[in-house]
């Protein structure tokens, strides 16, 4: 088993090439790299796997790009699998591992977890309400992220019955390493969907500036201050938790755990329950902006990418939200608006609220050295440490300077050359491809060092209990009223108008 202390790294005492945070810069940076390709007309890892929703097993995965149309879903994933195992292997080996043992270990976890992911994308599983139609079907549960609970649930099985197996594979499973990369590439991503916010009604732009200060300022010190003050969580659990309810579920909640050096367990078996609360929100909040705010169609959208904690969950509600009032918008009133606004307004939302993660882990890495919150036995101390800029620097998540640099190289160069930024797109939902299967893989690698009797005493009902209180009672009411606040009177344009 590979042994990366996370304390005994960042004081200095590991090498910088044994440092699983940098390992996480450095392949999450040469992954957007190789996503750089299309921009200058060359697509070099188009053939990267994408499972998509299906009912029909023979499209469930398949090349992302449309110029490797012509390679099987069985090929993409072959060499999406020997792409991950040679960079990932280099890195181990760099960190200690045996090769062999590395190499078996991760071909058996990317078999199972991406196997998970595919039965994941099941439409009766996976697809929205909006999609069910052209699927095929007349229902789904609607729970787009299932794959990544069936892969910690079979890690679970695994790790908690067959011991001797779990022991085997856990040289591979290295659940903070999968996750910060896929981090450090989503910082890409979310580059490219703030240009296209750039070029948006100056209202919006306000709008989605707004939110950060809800989230960060409003939403944040509130779910933290009722976790501690009457829930008894500490630090560790409490910071990750505000982060996953406040910000943007499941990216926030575990950029929140690599900040403040808690145990990977927590960010994870947080964004578990976040998960099933997004599908929950998915299922209602669509149907009472309906409901409600079918006057107020801006209202709603933005209102969707305050409310719903996940960028996929925002992004599907929004679209839930613009289609059904579009529809009753029009049977009502007779006007017809044109597609897409609201869907905007609730992206936008969403965009500028991830922007800031970033920011947000590098302050909470800072106050949690300076004031020493996980000190043995998880409490807080009221006393300030003397810590110095270099323990700040060696306490610093690593992952997040290479978020910050995907993110700026695009934005600012699609902002210099508008012309690169179709090419960028292109070339960011392809590293997303990776990202997709570094997030599935960590969700897997949990499940399979978890031990359930210890998980059950860390209070997953006191968790469920913070997530409900605080959407319910507050979050999605002070969104809606901001948001209302911003929007009310605005109209998406009219279709002939």
């Amino acid at each position: 088993m590979i042994h990366t202390d996370t304390n005994a790294s960042v004081s200095g005492k590991v090498p910088m090439l044994k440092n699983e945070d940098w390992w996480a810069v450095w392949l999450g940076l040469f992954i957007f790299a190789l996503g750089l390709g299309p921009i200058f007309g060359v697509d070099l890892i188009g053939w990267v796997v994408k499972s998509g929703t299906w009912n029909d097993f023979s499209k469930a995965m398949a090349p992302i790009s449309k110029a490797y149309k012509g390679m099987s879903g069985y090929t993409s994933m072959f060499l999406t699998y020997l792409f991950l195992l040679v960079i990932t292997t280099i890195g181990a080996k760099a960190m200690g591992a045996s090769i062999k043992r590395f190499a078996i270990g991760f071909t058996a976890i990317y078999a199972i977890t991406f196997t998970c992911i595919v039965l994941g994308n099941n439409a009766y599983i996976a697809a929205t309400p909006d999609k069910q139609e052209s699927l095929g079907i007349s229902w789904s549960l609607g729970l787009g992220e299932m794959g990544f609970i069936l892969a910690m649930i079979v890690g679970l099985i695994i790790g908690n019955f067959m011991p001797s197996v779990a022991k085997y594979l856990e040289e591979a499973a290295k659940p903070e390493w999968f996750i910060k990369t896929g981090i450090v590439i989503l910082g890409a991503a979310i580059g490219i969907k703030t240009l296209g916010a750039m070029g948006l009604a100056s209202t919006v732009i306000i709008r989605g500036l707004c939110a950060v200060v809800e989230a960060y300022l409003i939403y944040w010190p509130v779910v933290y201050f009722i976790s501690r003050k009457y829930f008894k969580f500490t630090p560790e659990w409490a910071a990750p938790l505000a982060s996953g309810i406040s910000i943007c579920g499941v990216s926030a909640a575990i950029a929140t755990g690599g900040a403040i050096r808690s145990r990977p367990i927590v960010p994870v078996i947080l964004s578990a329950v976040i998960i099933v609360f997004v599908a929950i929100e998915m299922l209602i909040l669509p149907w009472l902006a309906q409901t409600f705010l079918y006057q107020e169609p801006m209202v709603a959208g933005a209102w969707m990418g305050l409310a719903v904690k996940s960028d996929g969950g925002a992004v599907a509600s929004g679209a839930i939200t613009d289609s059904l009032i579009r529809a009753k918008a029009l049977k009502e009133t007779g006007i017809q608006y044109e597609e897409g606004w609201m869907l905007m307004a609730a992206t936008t939302t969403k965009v500028f609220i991830d922007v800031f993660i970033g920011v947000w882990a590098f302050i909470l890495a800072i106050i949690w050295s300076m004031f020493n919150l996980n000190k043995k036995g998880g409490g807080a101390t009221s006393e300030k440490s003397n810590v110095s800029a270099r323990e700040i620097w060696d306490r610093f998540p690593k992952f997040v300077i290479g978020f910050v640099l995907t993110f700026l190289v695009l934005f600012l160069w699609g902002l210099a050359d508008p012309q690169i930024v179709d090419g960028a797109k292109l070339g960011s939902d392809e590293a997303n491809g990776f990202r997709t299967i570094l997030f599935g893989l960590c969700f897997f690698s949990i499940g399979l060092i978890t031990n359930v009797r210890k998980l059950w005493e860390a209070g997953m009902g006191r968790i469920v209990a913070v997530y409900t209180i605080c959407l319910f009672a507050f979050i999605l009411w002070v969104g809606l009223f901001i948001s209302w606040l911003f929007y009310h009177g605005i109209m998406p344009p009219i279709v002939g108008g």
